[in-house]
């Protein structure tokens, strides 16, 4: 035996369940309580879950510049090679690179640097120890103001940069281990001005507006010029009436009008070439800047013999490179629009959380920041207000709205020892509460920080359009050549080659393919996250609707895990209510819902419960306890089998308890059997409704419990499940999950996200119910925040929705490259005469990615099924 380092209590290391290595020494625990208060709450669920200290963190990075799924191959493989990364994966979709690495061997601004060196932007939001204070500083509307402002905060110690406008704006970038906002603030005030701050806004939302914007004003132009371009260019063969001046110089003319269309289009020139030189990979823009520049600059080499006399006529492609960027910009303008609307989860739950908070200091109540508020604080709630950051009620009553975060509809009431989550609506009473979790440790900023994970993770199913895209430019590149030599040689001449070399590299399309996976699963883990299903990463997306069976813990999952004590039967000279003291003695310090409900039940009956003089947890069986020199044992068949205690001629009344669905549990006092105590539990809501929409699923439902066969069975009976895997052990529930799996079946397991780690990821996908706040479960794929079971059946209607789209985007990004490829390439011209303008190739490529984030989008419309 070793002793608890907690509480003191004796455990038993063979089959503890609680314990932890730490300094060279493992220590062992009875209780998730007592282990959690040693290691607090992230290292212990760690710890549980069986971490070998790993210190691998996750930097997630803005880029900006990517165009096409070969840009996603470029930057992966870079960082990838890079040394300290574990990990790095690039969502097209959202801009952002999700990077693993160890920073005690690379930093953050070099992972940045990286990206840089491959040709594309980063947005540097210094997520790490760097922070931005954005304050409106009342009067500094002036030159000399600035001047002032800017003196005073140029040595003040943890500013690294300043912004000041003459608008009394000012952006600071500031080190969060050095300084604070107040500490700001007050220089301000020294110098003279009062400044009040702003909050904190979102980045990439300005970003992605400012990008908007830009390609709006960039369209706008190449439209207004491509109208008149387009006139003259297709003047004569349409016989269009045309100044004689103009018909003179109309290769002047349509150069001037086309080259500010050109220059408004630049980016796809610096980028496509940037790719070329910098990490010698070609994309989206590569084809581009080849396909309209060699339209562009034949045009010029052909106005040049018009001026210099040495032609008197030729073919002008101006038109078609002027009116190729023209479409492009637009089909951009389009994608981001459509892009931004794909990350609209993640803005609804930013916006979710207040500005400010109510708290006590000094005994006064004084409105602060939010991100001011400290664990510890009293936190004030009035009527309608919303909770600033999750905590404890120590005074108040008041239903509260939790719908933002677990999606349930009715108000929850609250009152004092009550767990209230930031972000939540107080509806009707008044609240005062201890800040219990703030900043990035809130159920909110969990929440975010899970989703936006997902966001960024891969599906399986992605691979097959990473690896094409990887050679689709230069294959796109060699075949248009291919078909310019072809169709050239054929005696054609250099002009119709020319455009189906255009029309080949302007038609094709990896966007299609790099936007076709991640905007599905944008959209399908926020709208989870917006039910209260976190699902944490995208091939649990794809995984959860393949799944054959569905196995559910018991206790605390299909049932309330409340149980209540209902027969005491009598087996010796000892009272019913002695027998009870006797087992709350015992079960005075465990945390098992069957000793809570023993220790209910004696309160109930004002039975004053002393402590045991010695006491040990018997993992699996029950438990030993010494008190006033009697040994007494609490638990099941095995646990008296074991202790060599007769209870043969009791086993009847003990079966007839048990095929009525409840736990039996025999009582023993010096080696004799004194009674036996019968505890039920009530099967949660919507409990039988779920097992009974995964039947009509076709998905077969397992319920596995430590209880003896005839409970679980008669609990089984009660839900309609037939298959009870009974009497297993903590322990022993991942062999179990791994026996199905070799039958054959996909297996999902529905647990505690504590308890069953084990089997949670044992489970092709473990699905953890979460309590509200206890979201951050180191095991499991999914996790369900209310504890409400239909919410496994929407899981898996969500899975089988976004695989369909899914399906359906990389279908059409197929089929549109597949066709659309051979007919730029002229393959009917031979049969129809027909020749695929290189305009309307650029058009057909613009709108093929939009109609893949489209779709995507479509997904909002979904509707559960239950």
């Amino acid at each position: 035996m070793v002793k608890d380092p907690i509480c003191g209590m004796d455990v038993e290391p063979a089959t503890v369940k609680f314990k932890t290595t730490k300094s060279g020494r493992t220590h062992y625990f009875c209780s998730k309580n007592c282990l959690e208060k040693f290691l607090g709450k992230e290292e212990s669920s760690t710890s549980i879950k069986g971490s070998s200290g790993n210190k691998s963190e996750k930097a997630i990075i803005r880029i900006k510049g990517m165009t096409c799924a070969s840009c996603v191959a470029t930057i992966e493989a870079a960082l990838k090679k890079t040394g300290g990364v574990s990990n790095a994966s690039i969502n097209f979709a959202t801009e952002k690179a999700y990077v693993d690495y160890d920073p005690n061997q690379i930093k953050i601004e070099e992972l940045e640097k990286k990206i840089e060196d491959t040709g594309y932007n980063v947005i540097k939001e210094h997520a790490n120890n760097l922070k931005v204070l954005r304050l409106k500083v009342i009067g500094m509307d002036n030159p000399h103001c600035i001047s002032t402002v800017s003196s005073a905060l140029e040595h003040a110690e943890g500013i690294v940069s300043k912004e000041l406008l003459v608008t009394e704006k000012a952006v600071i970038t500031y080190r969060q281990e050095v300084t604070n906002p107040e500490k700001i603030k007050k220089i301000i005030r020294d110098a003279g001005y009062e400044s009040v701050e702003e909050g904190l806004k979102d980045v990439e939302k300005e970003e992605r507006e400012r990008e908007i914007r830009a390609l709006k004003r960039k369209f706008l132009i190449a439209v207004i010029l491509s109208v008149p371009l387009v006139y003259f260019a297709m003047a004569h063969a349409l016989k269009l009436s045309v100044p004689h001046v103009v018909e003179q110089n109309m290769a002047i003319i349509q150069l001037l009008l086309t080259t500010p269309i050109m220059i408004a289009g630049y980016q796809f020139f610096t980028r496509g070439v940037t790719a070329v030189i910098k990490t010698w990979t070609a994309n989206m823009d590569t084809l581009i800047a080849i396909g309209t520049g060699t339209a562009y600059v034949y045009s010029l080499v052909v106005s040049i013999y018009i001026w210099t006399g040495k032609a008197t006529q030729g073919n002008l492609y101006y038109e078609t490179a002027g009116l190729l960027i023209a479409f492009l910009l637009l089909g951009r303008w389009l994608e981001a629009l459509a892009k931004g609307k794909t990350s609209e989860a993640i803005k609804k739950l930013l916006g979710l959380q207040p500005k400010t908070a109510i708290v006590i200091r000094n005994e006064q109540e004084i409105t602060i920041p939010i991100e001011e508020v400290i664990v510890g604080d009293v936190v004030i709630v009035k009527p309608g207000q919303k909770i600033p950051v999750d905590g404890l009620i120590i005074d108040g009553h008041s239903s509260v709205d939790e719908s933002m975060i677990t999606g349930e509809s009715i108000p929850i009431e609250k009152t004092k020892g009550d767990k209230v989550i930031g972000a939540t609506i107080n509806k009707a009473g008044y609240l005062k509460f201890k800040a219990t979790k703030v900043g990035a440790d809130t159920a909110l900023a969990q929440i975010i920080k899970l989703v936006e994970e997902a966001q960024g993770s891969k599906a399986p199913i992605q691979e097959l359009a990473d690896k094409i895209s990887a050679y689709f430019v230069p294959t796109v590149i060699t075949l248009a050549i291919i078909s310019f030599i072809i169709w050239y040689v054929l005696g054609f001449g250099f002009a119709f080659a020319l455009t189906i070399f255009v029309a080949v590299l302007i038609i094709a399309c990896p966007c299609a393919l790099g936007l076709a996976t991640p905007t599905a699963v944008m959209v399908g883990t926020g709208l989870g996250a917006e039910h209260g299903i976190l699902i944490k990463n995208a091939a649990a997306l794809q995984t959860t609707h393949q799944l054959s069976t569905i196995v559910f813990d018991k206790t605390g999952t299909l049932t309330k895990g409340k149980p209540q004590v209902t027969d005491i039967v009598e087996l010796a000279n000892i009272s019913s209510d002695e027998l009870i003291k006797f087992a709350a003695i015992t079960e005075k310090r465990s945390e098992h819902p069957l000793g809570e409900a023993i220790i209910n039940s004696a309160k109930e009956k004002n039975i004053k419960v002393p402590d045991a003089d010695h006491f040990i947890s018997i993992t699996g069986k029950g438990v030993k306890a010494v008190y006033r020199r009697k040994t007494i044992y609490l638990g099941n068949r095995k646990l008296m089998e074991e202790k060599k205690i007769d209870i043969a001629s009791y086993e009847g009344k003990i079966q007839k308890l048990e095929l009525e669905g409840k736990t039996v549990v025999i009582l023993s006092v010096d080696d004799k059997a004194a009674g036996l105590i019968a505890v039920a539990d009530t099967l949660k809501d919507y409990s039988k409704e779920a097992v009974m929409a995964l039947q009509r699923m076709e998905k077969e439902v397992v319920m596995i419990t430590g209880d003896n066969r005839r409970t679980g069975e008669a609990i089984g009976k009660q839900l309609g499940i037939a298959r009870v895997l009974a009497e297993v052990l903590p322990e022993d529930k991942a062999k179990e999950i791994k026996k199905l799996q070799e039958e054959g079946k996909k297996v999902g397991m529905v647990g505690d996200g504590i308890n069953d780690a084990p089997a949670l990821t044992q489970a092709d996908v473990g699905i953890a119910i979460g309590s509200g706040t206890d979201i951050a479960i180191e095991a499991g794929s999914i996790v369900l925040i209310k504890e409400d079971l239909r919410d496994v059946v929407m899981a898996i209607g969500l899975s089988s929705y976004a695989m369909k789209k899914i399906k359906q985007n990389l279908f059409w990004a197929f089929f549109y490259n597949i066709v659309g490829i051979p007919v730029a390439a002229g393959i009917l011209y031979p049969f129809t005469g027909w020749l695929l303008n290189p305009v309307i190739a650029g058009a057909a490529m613009a709108f093929s990615s939009i109609s893949v984030v489209t779709n995507s989008l479509m997904m909002k419309r979904y509707k559960p099924s239950i």
